[in-house]
């Protein structure tokens, strides 16, 4: 018999799950908002601001390769992050905290390093903002995503029911 939650009766362990159809999906989509930000924060910088970011000033404002090569990363982060999500909600009590501690942090690496390379103070200012803001994106929507992925399974009961002293055994 069930309980009005859903579980096996007599406190049955619930364990956490995930609807990793949904989680991922959400992390696809996160990845191509990623990559789609990196693209405009390029643009930005270079068409806008005019400071070189990631090529030369006379690549244009598209830049080159590594513009496509940083929205692929960009896209690559989010489902890494996607991934890590996954596992923290199988595996610990508040995943979307430990999330975004570990994203938080990532994030402030990503904006931290680009200030330390030795290029024009206007690219290493803009790289760091873009980093921000993909960061934050990520952060954001899988956090989000992931409270409406997170799903709750009953397990196996964890004490079996007791039995008052004057009832009969099962197998009379």
């Amino acid at each position: 018999m069930a309980d009005y939650d859903g579980g096996a009766r007599y406190g049955a362990a619930r364990r956490p799950g995930v609807n990793a159809a949904r989680l991922w999906a959400s992390g696809l989509a996160t990845a191509v908002v990623a990559a789609l930000l990196a693209v405009v924060g390029i643009l930005i910088a270079r068409g806008v601001v005019e400071v070189a970011v990631l090529a030369p000033k006379g690549e244009g404002v598209w830049g080159n390769a590594n513009t496509f090569t940083y929205a692929m990363l960009s896209a690559l982060a989010a489902l890494l992050a996607t991934g890590m999500m996954h596992l923290l909600i199988l595996a610990v009590a508040a995943p979307r905290q430990f999330f975004t501690w570990i994203m938080v942090l990532m994030t402030l690496i990503a904006v931290v390093l680009p200030l330390t390379l030795t290029v024009e103070i206007g690219g290493k200012i803009a790289t760091a903002v873009i980093n921000l803001a993909i960061g934050l994106a990520i952060t954001i929507v899988l956090n989000t995503v992931a409270a409406s992925a997170r799903t709750v399974r009953a397990g196996r009961p964890n004490d079996a029911p007791t039995r008052q002293w004057d009832q009969p055994p099962d197998n009379y």
